[in-house]
């Protein structure tokens, strides 16, 4: 997190089918109705496209525009496209986030931010990542929590979790500075 992106980064981490967007959509929901401006990063490993092939704003990449705007009264969406260039780091996203109070980054599972780390029983990869991970500051899980260090929740903890999570990055409850 560089010195211009002021809020706190908390990350949602693990393997594939943890339950990563699962949590990130609950969290987000808990957070928000607490009062705070929630933002979220999202890493994906594949390729993806936001955009509809037959739109302007399709048309306005495909010939070839490196950034695309596209707003409306609702909603307005920035698409750039690489181009070849590198994928940007999460600091450089971070830095263009609008300001929020506390960002949830999904994925990422190797970032130095703080995480919790899903772990399902159904999962095919057992890899803990918080055995070399000194980030990892919590575990979620679907059963009971193996030896660990570390705070655990059940996954279905949400409200705990938030609690957690606003702790770690040193937000109070909005509803306490209204007492």
């Amino acid at each position: 997190m560089s010195a211009a992106h002021k809020a706190p980064v908390f990350g949602i981490a693990g393997w594939k089918n943890s339950g990563k967007t699962t949590l990130t959509e609950r969290l987000v929901a808990a957070i928000s109705a607490r009062g705070y401006r929630v933002a979220t990063v999202k890493h994906a490993h594949h390729a993806f496209d936001v955009d509809q092939e037959g739109t302007d704003s399709h048309r306005h990449r495909v010939a070839g525009a490196v950034e695309v705007a596209l707003v409306s009264s609702r909603r307005w969406a920035l698409m750039h496209e690489l181009r070849g260039a590198q994928e940007p780091s999460l600091g450089e996203i971070l830095e263009r986030l609008s300001p929020c109070d506390i960002v949830l980054v999904e994925g990422y599972k190797r970032a130095p931010h703080p995480k919790i780390e899903l772990r399902r029983h159904s999962t095919l990869n057992a890899e803990r990542l918080a055995d070399d991970d000194p980030s990892v500051v919590a575990i979620a899980s679907d059963e009971p929590a193996a030896e660990t260090r570390l705070p655990a929740f059940d996954l279905d903890d949400v409200e705990g979790i938030a609690d957690f999570v606003l702790a770690t990055c040193g937000l109070r409850k909005v509803a306490d500075d209204l007492v």
